[in-house]
């Protein structure tokens, strides 16, 4: 496939819908030659570990590997974050939530969270394996409701991890203002989960330690607020009179 040369100024989610996973590869390879030799070899060793483990999973009407490119991708651009831990536990922020036996490579581990977060330390450093933790929800309790679990998960854990916050918030980007490119019930069931966030992010983009530059935060305010449009729009439709 022949790439445009306008690929490095290209929306995402344009990228996407036109030129797919290879797209997004050769994205991530443009943003990455802002790094050293070994900054970009440690780079393609994350995302090789990401495509494996998630080789399989897929993300409405693509695959998965294409969400966490996206994530990555806006931390380097829109965000410019420069700190490779942060940019390596981006690509591997879902990794230990839904692959910790594959990553740990011991199915006779007692706690395989432990081992696969124990694994990412030996592989990329102990803070990368920190960041991830701090983004990986815990197990679902059945006694309560999901969506009101992982959102208190959220609020607590990001609320002492500035760094994480930055991997959370691209995150959320990928999933609220992406809302419109799933399909089905996903759509209603995914404005009901992250629309409540909102707030949230809010009061933790602006906090003074959150590492990112005004201008920054002012982008990411405003995809909160076309974030919340998109829930509005979804969610708040009157129901329609027969």
């Amino acid at each position: 496939m022949e790439l445009p040369p306008y690929l490095a100024t290209m929306p995402m989610h344009a990228i996407t819908e036109i030129h797919g996973e290879v797209g997004l590869r050769e994205r991530f390879r443009l943003e990455s030659e802002a790094f050293d030799a070994d900054g970009q070899r440690r780079l393609c060793e994350a995302l090789d570990l990401a495509a494996k483990l998630h080789h399989d999973d897929r993300r409405s009407r693509e695959p998965y590997l294409n969400h966490l490119l996206r994530v990555t991708i806006r931390m380097m651009h829109h965000y410019q974050v420069r700190d490779l831990d942060v940019i390596v536990a981006g690509l591997l922020h879902d990794a230990v939530e839904d692959h910790p036996a594959e990553l740990a490579g011991d199915p006779s581990a007692a706690d395989p969270t432990v081992a696969a977060l124990a694994v990412l330390a030996d592989r990329f450093g102990p803070r990368v394996a920190h960041l991830v933790a701090a983004v990986t929800n815990p197990p679902w309790d059945p006694a309560r409701d999901r969506n009101e679990q992982y959102h208190e998960h959220v609020a607590a854990s990001l609320d002492r991890e500035p760094w994480a916050r930055v991997i959370k918030v691209s995150d959320f980007t990928d999933n609220g203002v992406g809302v419109i490119h799933s399909v089905g019930p996903k759509v209603e069931s995914s404005a009901r989960k992250y629309r409540p966030l909102v707030p949230v992010f809010r009061d933790l983009v602006t906090r003074p330690d959150t590492p990112l530059s005004a201008p920054v935060k002012q982008h990411i305010l405003d995809q909160l607020d076309l974030a919340e449009e998109r829930f509005s729009a979804i969610l708040d439709q009157p129901a329609h009179r027969t």
